[in-house]
């Protein structure tokens, strides 16, 4: 079961997460941050990328798992 919080993006840490669980295998951190980022630029709407942004300025990503924080935060930088 996916927890709901105020602002739905609760779905979106989910998603991230899983996709860095899935890079996580890769030894270099820059290729897995860089897979993570490139993952959502592509696959993701643009609503989707902004949710996850604001969600991410708004709380510093404390939800995210390592990899995901990073690239989340790359994201928010562009």
């Amino acid at each position: 079961m996916i927890m709901q919080n105020h602002d739905g993006a609760a779905a979106l840490v989910k998603m991230a997460n899983d996709i860095a669980d899935y890079f996580h295998s890769e030894k270099d951190r820059t290729l897995a941050v860089d897979g993570i980022f490139n993952h959502i630029v592509r696959f993701w709407e643009p609503r989707m990328r902004r949710r996850i942004v604001a969600h991410f300025v708004a709380n510093g990503g404390e939800d995210l798992n390592e990899l995901a924080r990073a690239a989340i935060a790359r994201l928010a930088a562009t």
